[in-house]
């Protein structure tokens, strides 16, 4: 119980500390009449929750007036604030208004996108970007709700084509961002809703978008109460025994071990020596190797941390091994994948020695995961065509392994709950690095009705643990809900900015009624812009994700359907980059993130680096964000 109530204290400490709203960086010439603009005045919506929506406006003199500078319909005034002449005339100004696109002069960014010709949704968009950077946060929301209103179709291409995302997806998760960093504000979104059919080809013109854009409502801040919990009744169950899952009456869902509350405070955990990699088949089993024959196993228990990073082992640098770095850090849980022993990635599968030294000795616990046919592994299909889920072949392949690994954990305390799969439900043309070798997305049915099919056959083996399905965003989590009953946890892969994930946790709501484990989230720590590796930036990044999923735990004043995360990932690994080889660390650009140099360098992804490489895998470079984890998650 005293835990349980310094873990409030803390949540309370961390609202505090986000309430401040910033001093805009330069004035607004109208920053318009009503700080939220009441829509039904000016016009009339038509059509809510269909595909059909649409505001049309009826007063726009007084719509423009409400709305301001740089506000949809208010195109003009920008033009007759007086620092637009003078940063016109500067050498930021030039270049394309893609080059002023989260920049470190926001003020110029949004000047460029408040005048530039662009879709126009898209143009508010970037504009409300750079509103919210430079200070403006009530005239940003106004901007990020326009898009809402006006445009929740729009829709902006990669630069490679390959792919489109829609600006309102992106609206909608930074007015909640914004309304929940800036308690001050006094604000809260609710019911907004943006449906998309067919949205994950390039074409435009099949997309069946449904909207609801909601409303903004005023909150005062004592409104922002927490719930009681223990007062609350419990109106539904997953689970009856060791590891089980309750939803209180307000909706919020929370995790019981023993019966007590278990907040996920993990890391996916994988410390690949460097030179090896799995594209050659030479990556092995971490759990036992031990090159150096001394009894312990490398990097798990045999690391130690080079503390003036001069790429050796000094006298005061003692082997601590990763295990007690991750308790002290504070984490509480790691997952792991099981590989069925012939698969060519591991001759043997799990050191279920280790396991329970990790539970015993580090009171750390294990999310069992089975790839359920991802990277082909478990189904034996063609890695040219990928694993399909109506063979019926592979499926019960499938099933065996999973089944095997059930009756080999379910009964060792280290076992926290099962997952189901990894990103299988990405697209089947994805052919990057990351590429899961599934048909999942070509025949989601099948896939979530096999899905179910395993999670029934657990449920019948284990009574003590839930099953997780392991998901990139929230595709196909529909079909999750009308196939898939037996899933009992979203484990969700997701890489948003620092502002957090958004309208994650509602929209995930709306598809299916489960809990959340975000099950990777994070950012790299190279700046491939400035040529440098940037901690401060990649632990800015892990703070503002990690305070949106503590925001959203249950007994909080979000939606209460978090049950923890788990950072991606423990150890720099150096095989990973599209352009790179496995012994060399690549400084490359692989592609478009949402992280803090707007790209991906696949092998700076840890917490923790391995230094210049040659006392892998024993050697630990901590870097920032590992101490920022020690600090909130003890």
């Amino acid at each position: 119980m005293k835990r349980y109530v310094i873990y409030f204290i803390i949540l309370f400490l961390v609202d505090a500390a986000i309430a401040e709203l910033p001093k805009p960086k330069f004035k607004l010439t109208t920053p318009g009449k009503e700080t939220v603009i009441d829509y039904s005045k000016y016009g009339t919506f038509k059509n809510v929750e269909t595909k059909d929506y649409i505001y049309v406006i009826k007063d726009r003199k007084g719509l423009i007036k409400a709305a301001g500078e740089g506000i949809f319909p208010d195109n003009r005034s920008v033009y007759k604030n007086k620092i637009y002449n003078k940063i016109k005339q500067g050498k930021n100004f030039k270049g394309t208004r893609w080059d002023h696109v989260n920049t470190s002069d926001p003020v110029t960014d949004y000047f460029v996108w408040a005048t530039t010709s662009e879709e126009p949704g898209v143009q508010q968009l970037f504009t409300a970007y750079a509103l919210k950077e430079a200070g403006h946060i009530r005239h940003a929301v106004k901007a990020f709700y326009s898009i809402l209103v006006h445009y929740p179709r729009s829709a902006c291409f990669s630069a490679d084509q390959s792919f489109v995302w829609y600006v309102a997806i992106v609206a909608m998760d930074k007015l909640y961002a914004l309304c929940r960093q800036y308690p001050d504000l006094g604000l809260k979104l609710e019911g907004a809703w943006i449906d998309i059919k067919n949205g994950k080809d390039t074409d435009l013109n099949n997309d069946i978008i449904s909207v609801n854009p909601g409303k903004l409502v005023k909150v005062k801040r004592s409104e922002l109460t927490r719930p009681n919990l223990k007062k609350m009744k419990i109106i539904s169950k997953r689970g009856r025994r060791k590891v089980k899952l309750v939803k209180y009456k307000n909706g919020h869902w929370q995790m019981l071990v023993d019966n007590k509350p278990y907040i996920v405070k993990g890391i996916s955990y994988s410390p690949t020596k460097v030179g090896e990699s799995p594209h050659d088949q030479t990556m092995r089993n971490w759990m036992f190797i031990d090159d150096n024959k001394n009894g312990l196993i490398d990097g798990a228990e045999d690391a130690w941390v080079d503390k003036n990073r001069n790429n050796k082992k000094d006298k005061n640098e003692k082997i601590i091994g990763d295990f007690q770095l991750l308790k002290e850090m504070g984490c509480n849980t790691i997952r792991y994948y099981h590989v069925p022993p012939n698969n060519q990635y591991s001759k043997k599968e799990f050191n279920k020695e280790l396991l329970l030294k990790l539970y015993k000795k580090y009171k750390i616990r294990v999310i069992m995961g089975d790839f359920l046919g991802a990277y082909t592994i478990g189904s034996g299909a063609d890695w040219a065509i990928g694993t399909d889920y109506k063979d019926k072949d592979q499926r019960q392949r499938m099933k065996e392994v999973v089944k095997q690994m059930v009756l080999d954990h379910k009964d060792e305390p280290y076992l926290l709950m099962w997952m189901l799969g990894n990103e299988n439900n990405m697209s089947g043309d994805y052919t990057g690095v990351n590429a899961t070798r599934t048909l999942a997305s070509k025949h989601p049915v099948e896939y979530a009705k096999f899905l179910n099919e395993v999670a029934e056959m657990i449920h019948e083996l284990d009574k003590n643990h839930p099953v997780a399905v392991g998901n990139r965003g929230l595709d196909l989590v529909e079909y999750y809900d009308n196939y898939a009953p037996a899933i009992d946890i979203l484990g969700i892969n997701e890489y948003p900015d620092k502002d957090g994930f958004g309208s994650l946790w509602y929209r995930a709501r709306k598809l299916m009624d489960r809990p959340i484990l975000i099950t990777e989230y994070g950012a790299d720590a190279y700046d491939s812009n400035r040529n440098i590796v940037d901690e401060k930036a990649q632990m800015q990044w892990h703070q503002g994700l990690w305070q949106d999923i503590q925001y959203n735990i249950a007994g909080g004043i979000g939606d209460g359907n978090a049950l923890g995360g788990m950072p991606f990932e423990w150890l720099d690994e150096w095989w990973k980059s599209l352009k790179g080889r496995k012994d060399t660390q690549q400084q490359t650009q692989d592609f478009p993130m949402p992280f803090p140099d707007n790209w991906s360098s696949e092998e700076f992804l840890g917490i923790a680096g391995q230094g210049d490489g040659n006392n892998s895998p024993y050697m630990r470079h901590l870097r920032e964000t590992y101490y920022l984890y020690k600090k909130i998650w003890n």
